[in-house]
């Protein structure tokens, strides 16, 4: 994965998540490459006037659910989108962490996870291309959560 690495030293502090974009419709949960995807998926769902709000973890353990929660509960409505596979993946670790927590009783729409398919990740780009979320599925989802 490319990406821009900051020029000096830098540290990112253990448990605490970084809210990447500020929205009032969805809160969209990303690990990962998927933080990249979730912030020009929710730029462009913008112009239709869905404000999505970007949530990086950063880390999982530990993992800021007070962060998260915040999120949700404003929201009221998460989108959990992350490489690994579905079954097993930590999406099902946040999701739980929002259902047993404070914001399960804001949601409006049932916790979406968006994640790779239930096998191995290819090495052809065009393979992984279509084994792993893109900013179009991220769009897709969050345009159903929001009821669009």
């Amino acid at each position: 994965t490319k990406g821009p690495v900051p020029e000096g030293d830098y540290t990112v502090p253990l448990g605490v998540a970084d809210i990447k974009r500020e929205g009032k419709d969805v809160t969209i949960i990303a690990t990962s490459m998927m933080v990249l995807r979730a912030l020009q998926a929710a730029g462009e769902l913008a112009p239709e006037g869905i404000e999505a709000e970007v949530v990086d973890p950063r880390t999982l353990k530990p993992f800021d659910a007070e962060t998260v929660n915040r999120s949700v509960m404003k929201t009221g409505r998460a989108l959990i989108v992350h490489e690994a596979c579905l079954t097993g993946g930590v999406g099902a670790e946040i999701a739980a962490r929002i259902a047993e927590g404070p914001a399960f009783d804001y949601l409006d729409a049932p916790i979406k996870r968006l994640a790779g398919l239930d096998t191995p990740i290819p090495y052809n780009r065009t393979l992984e291309y279509h084994t792993v979320p893109q900013v179009e599925n991220i769009i897709e989802a969050a345009r159903e959560l929001v009821g669009g």
